[in-house]
This record gives structure tokens, sequence and C-alpha cells, in this order.
């Protein structure tokens, strides 16, 4: 989302531009409500609301909008269906809508919002749907009748806390950054925590894990890999992340069962209730056989997709196999 919004600073630079929003879905469809895209004063297009035939009816009207800046609907057929003219054969229909931004009011709106979102803090953008109102922010989440406004919080980007910044740490931060994480490494050591090692870090700390913990505080989509070198840093990461005042999405921990169930025990020395620990992902990552430190950061990566989006972590051939089979 911050990228989306970056890129609409950008455009905003140089001219007027449309930024095209799917506010509402029905059945299959490739992307999900509040997926965006950006068309620049030249008309060219960044980001993409799924691709295809569907996003290119989007971008066709979003330069009609830059000229006539006419707010409106686009609908997106994904039915496949015979008798009338299709996008696509996902199965679904999208509807999406058009707004152009403009001038001096729109550029101070996007910064606002990159602002809290840089800061790990959520936004909630009222969108009014009768043509003749700009977006605006609410200081709080609010309830809209969707046909009035379409009302989304924008959530800063998920930020991924490396702790432990060895082999494995190196490899994670490449697949994580390239699934969307903002990456941040903890280590107390120089010689591994650096920019060289970590060109994709936003943030590299160097020293005690508390003191890194602290400067993330106030972030809203925390998401913690330890990757550490030993039960101790294991324990001492637990602790801190474990008594955030705002939880963390996701702690996974590397390691056998063995070394996870000691530092379980540990932590149950210290008074932390044990319902917390149900939340934490020791061993890290899902099942596929990861032996190499890459293997492995896909494995992790593989888990971190599966927390943030929702899933089973199934083959999806599965269920088609078995139908076959069954057939």
């Amino acid at each position: 989302m911050p990228n989306c919004f970056q890129q609409l600073a950008q455009a905003l630079a140089y001219g007027p531009a449309v930024l095209a929003t799917v506010t509402s879905v029905k059945g299959s469809v490739p992307r999900e409500v509040g997926a965006k895209l950006v068309v620049d004063a030249t008309g060219q297009a960044f980001n993409t609301i799924g691709g295809g035939a569907g996003e290119a009816k989007v971008i066709r009207q979003a330069k009609e909008v830059l000229q006539t800046g006419e707010k409106q609907f686009v609908d997106i057929d994904l039915s496949g269906a015979p008798q009338r003219q299709t996008q696509g054969i996902c199965g679904g229909h999208m509807r999406v809508w058009l707004e152009r931004w403009q001038g001096e009011a729109a550029k101070s709106l996007v910064q606002r919002i990159l602002h809290r979102l840089h800061q790990g803090q959520s936004a909630t953008l009222v969108t009014p749907l009768d043509g003749v109102h700009n977006p605006y922010l609410e200081d709080k989440r609010v309830s809209i009748d969707a046909a009035i406004a379409f009302v989304e919080t924008l959530e800063p980007p998920p930020t991924l806390l490396i702790v432990g910044a060895g082999h494995v740490g190196i490899q994670l931060a490449k697949v994580a950054a390239l699934i969307g994480f903002q990456i941040v490494v903890q280590d107390d050591r120089p010689d591994w925590a650096n920019a060289k090692h970590y060109p994709q870090a936003n943030q590299v700390l160097i020293g005690e894990i508390g003191a890194a913990i602290a400067t993330l505080a106030a972030h809203q989509n925390l998401y913690a890999a330890l990757v550490t070198r030993g039960y101790t840093y294991d324990l001492d990461a637990l602790q801190q992340l474990l008594q955030r005042s705002i939880p963390c999405r996701y702690i996974g921990m590397i390691g056998s069962e063995k070394r996870v169930r000691q530092v379980y025990g540990a932590i149950a020395q210290t008074g932390i209730a044990k319902e917390k620990l149900a939340h934490i992902y020791g061993p890290i990552g899902l099942d596929i056989g990861a032996l190499t430190p890459e293997e492995i950061a896909v494995s992790i990566g593989a888990e971190l997709i599966l927390v943030q989006r929702g899933g089973t972590g199934r083959s999806l051939s599965e269920r088609l196999r078995e139908s076959l089979l069954n057939n």
C-alpha cells in the first residue's frame, strides 16, 4: 500500500493522476477489495488490479477520467459467460472506482497517508461515491453506508524483524523483501549486521534486542523471525516480543523441536502466560523439506504469506487431483 501511494505522490508532482480502487468483488477474481493502480498524466499505469483485459479496460477509462475529471465506476466481468462481453474467465466480477487526484490538497493528503503508514500506523481513508466530494482521512474507523462512500483501513506495510543476522537471515531478507515486507535486522555483531549483507533492509540495528524492539514499539503490523545463533538469544528476544503492548502479528523461531521446547520451558518460568506460546510458530516455516539457508528462507516466506493472507498451506492441486482420481 505505501508503494501505491508513493507512486501516486510521484505522479502528482507532474500533474493530475487517476487512482483506480477495487471497491467490491464477487466470485473468483485476481485481486482483493482495496487493490489499486495509478495512471499518471502521461497515461502510464503503475501497480496492478489483476492484469489482463479487465485491467486494460480500467486503464482506457482512466485516461478518459484524466481528461474529464468525471469520477466513475468500471465493472469488470470475469465470468467468461458466452452471451456477453467479458474481460476474463476467472469466474467473478470486480467493481473499480476511478477518481482523478490533482492539486495541492491531493498532494497534502497523500503525504499525510504516507507519513502514517511509514510510522507503522494505520489510516482510515474515506472516498465519497457521489461524484462531487473528495477523499479524506478519518481519525478513527467509521461505519458509512457502502452506497455513499468507500471506507478502507490502509494498513502499514508488514515489517519483518529478523533477529539474528546469519546465513538464514541473509536469505530471508531477500525473500521477505520480494513479497512486500519492510526489513529490520537486529544482531550484536557488526560483521554480520551491515548493509553489505542486508541491502534490502530499511534498518540494521546493532546492539541488544531490547533496544531494537523499543524502536518498533508503535508498529501495528510487526512480524518477527528468530533465526539466532543460540538458545539464549531466542529466549531474550521472545521475552521482549511477548510483552509488547501491540502484539506481533507473527513470531517464528528457528530450531529443532528440542531447542524450541527448551525455550518454551524457560519462558514458562518467567510468568508469561502459557496461552501466548500458542501463537509462536516454532519450529519456523512450512514443511517443504527445506535444508539449505535459501530453501529455509522460502519455507519461512511461505509461512509469512499464509499468516498474512490466510490459507491452508496445502498444495493448490490437491483437491483437483483427488477429484480426478475419484471419478
